[in-house]
């Protein structure tokens, strides 16, 4: 007996479409994403542990577009279509915690993953080791019925942030067990004037993805620059 045909998933709308949430919204990577994104039409939700804090950063990206400053609860609560997007981007260190108090409120939602596992010493940045392999698959295992996805982890905060770069010049390695998950986010990235989204596989690669960001701290400190990647011949 042969098995019953998998229905095929309802298709993704358009990224256009796409609210954004940003936990951890009011570090340095959180808040040039939310720049980034509000100047590319989306709405931006800035999401912190302090509401008040979230709301101050949010004012002072009035001049990007539509940003508004909430709690980290409060900010994927107000999400509701397929298209909607949380983009984690908090310190290592807080990763697990913050994913646990909010899995339920991030149930079936697509969750961009873009934390990088890093320490530092006397010799520079160095790789953590993660206990599921990256902080993508601890997203990954902590958010069950979340479709994970990991990305944005080798953009320059500086350059994010610089109210004088027009175009922030990287390709954007999105990595996911789900197609349609990473096909909006390959699509998002795209958004974002300069950046290009590029689908590099499933999420157990992600651990190299996040390493890497260690390699590209130290160009940077050698040459002085705001390094990013571009894959050739795509």
């Amino acid at each position: 007996m042969s098995a019953s045909p998998v229905p095929p998933s309802r298709p993704l709308p358009d990224a256009a479409a796409a609210r954004i949430a940003v936990l951890g919204g009011t570090g340095p990577q959180g808040r040039g994403l939310a720049r980034r994104f509000a100047l590319a039409g989306h709405e931006v939700l800035l999401g912190s542990r302090d509401a008040g804090r979230a709301a101050e950063v949010a004012a002072g990206l009035a001049d990007a577009g539509a940003v508004r400053g909430l709690d980290n609860a409060a900010a994927v609560a107000e999400l509701r279509e397929p298209t909607d997007v949380v983009i984690v981007a908090v310190p290592y260190d807080g990763h697990a915690e913050l994913l646990r108090a909010l899995a339920d409120g991030l149930a079936g939602r697509i969750v961009v993953d873009c934390v990088n596992p890093l320490g530092f010493d006397s010799s520079g940045a160095f790789a953590l080791d993660v206990p599921e392999g990256s902080a993508a698959q601890q997203a990954a295992a902590l958010l069950p019925d979340s479709r994970v996805v990991a990305a944005f982890h080798h953009v320059s905060a500086v350059l994010l942030e610089d109210p004088t770069v027009d175009e922030v010049a990287t390709d954007v390695l999105v990595l996911g067990d789900d197609r349609e998950a990473t096909d909006l986010v390959v699509a998002l990235a795209g958004r974002v004037a300069g950046m290009r989204g590029v689908y590099a596989g499933r999420l157990r690669n992600a651990r190299q993805i996040e390493a890497l960001t260690a390699n590209l701290i130290s160009v940077n400190r050698r040459y002085r620059a705001h390094a990013g990647l571009r894959v050739t011949d795509v």
